[in-house]
């Protein structure tokens, strides 16, 4: 049997969410887990074993920013693998506010279709 990667999808828009769990899932090597909102991310953050985290930045609850400062606050950077931030935000100041958290990579939804959204899951994985 294969050891599959764990992936945690946060996104609060369901058709979104719905997409990328089917697309990851198909690729096989992939066990997908998805929640909507910032504080179901943190729940299952805690529990951590997550090799990837694809990240949305307008989350209910808590947004993806203060999910990726309480992740090094707590030590969870170091229970989960990388994160990549999913937004339609292409400002530079998210952009670098990601990276001074860590960030692996930053995903402009609206630039992305599902199979660039693979590609990049896969580059990613790649260097771990």
């Amino acid at each position: 049997m294969i050891n599959k990667k764990k992936i945690l999808i946060v996104e609060d828009e369901e058709y979104l969410r719905d997409i990328y769990v089917k697309v990851l899932e198909g690729v096989g090597k992939y066990e997908v887990f998805s929640v909507a909102d910032g504080e179901e991310a943190m729940e299952k953050l805690r529990e951590g074993g997550y090799d990837l985290i694809l990240l949305d930045v307008m989350l209910p609850k808590i947004d993806g920013f203060q999910v990726l400062n309480k992740m090094q606050t707590e030590g969870l950077d170091k229970k989960n693998g990388q994160v990549i931030v999913l937004t339609n935000l292409d400002k530079e100041a998210e952009i670098a506010q990601g990276a001074s958290l860590g960030v692996r990579g930053y995903v402009i939804k609206s630039d992305y279709t599902p199979e660039k959204l693979v590609e990049e899951v896969e580059r990613i994985m790649s260097l771990n």
